[in-house]
């Protein structure tokens, strides 16, 4: 009978994350991303689901290996003000983000736009609707670069992104004094003070 318990315990784990892929995968229907900003299914508590710093997914503290399933993952990803939801047609799900749930890891200069990456097969053009923006560390001063990808959802700039990006700027004088910036798509977004490193 033990044994029995130990050997369907990891299929339940499977067959629960298999579950809220097939429900994705419905909603969806193959055209696109799924319309999560219009479901409203019932709350349904948290999952131990988390995204680290580096972009990698865990379930139960076990990395998910699956690629496919990463990315199904983060089309149904939504973020309300309450924190960062798996939702589908039936059920929405929170889950932890350590900073951004996205990784942009390939940046290419294609006529008047900046086109981004992303860790899970996004590409993202900056510009007026996915504006790129530079925080500070709290603790470290150390810049830390964002593009917004859809509906307040975000990625990290990798560092060797961040460093191609830095090539690129242009200087421009702003109200707060002469700024590294870069453009895109019409928009010009700055990345740092000039006499610092951007």
């Amino acid at each position: 009978m033990g044994a029995d318990t130990d050997t369907n315990t990891p299929s339940d784990v499977k067959q629960g994350l298999d579950g809220i892929a097939a429900a994705a995968a419905r909603g969806g229907e193959g055209h696109g991303l799924p319309p999560v900003h219009l479901w409203n299914p019932p709350d349904c508590g948290d999952i131990d689901i988390r995204i680290a710093r580096d972009g990698l997914w865990f379930h139960e503290g076990t990395p998910i290996g699956r690629a496919p399933l990463v990315r199904l993952f983060s089309t149904i990803l939504r973020r309300d003000p309450d924190g960062y939801w798996l939702v589908t047609p039936v059920e929405k799900m929170r889950i932890k983000v350590e900073d951004a749930p996205f990784i942009a890891v390939r940046v290419d200069r294609v006529g008047e736009a900046l086109r981004f990456e992303t860790n899970v097969g996004d590409a993202v053009e900056a510009g007026p609707e996915h504006a790129l923006r530079v925080a500070m560390h709290p603790g470290t001063g150390e810049p830390r670069p964002y593009l917004h990808v859809r509906r307040g959802l975000e990625a990290r700039l990798s560092r060797p992104v961040f460093y191609e990006l830095a090539e690129m700027a242009t200087v421009q004088d702003t109200p707060d004094g002469p700024q590294y910036g870069v453009t895109s798509n019409g928009a010009w977004f700055p990345i740092g003070p000039v006499g610092s490193d951007p």
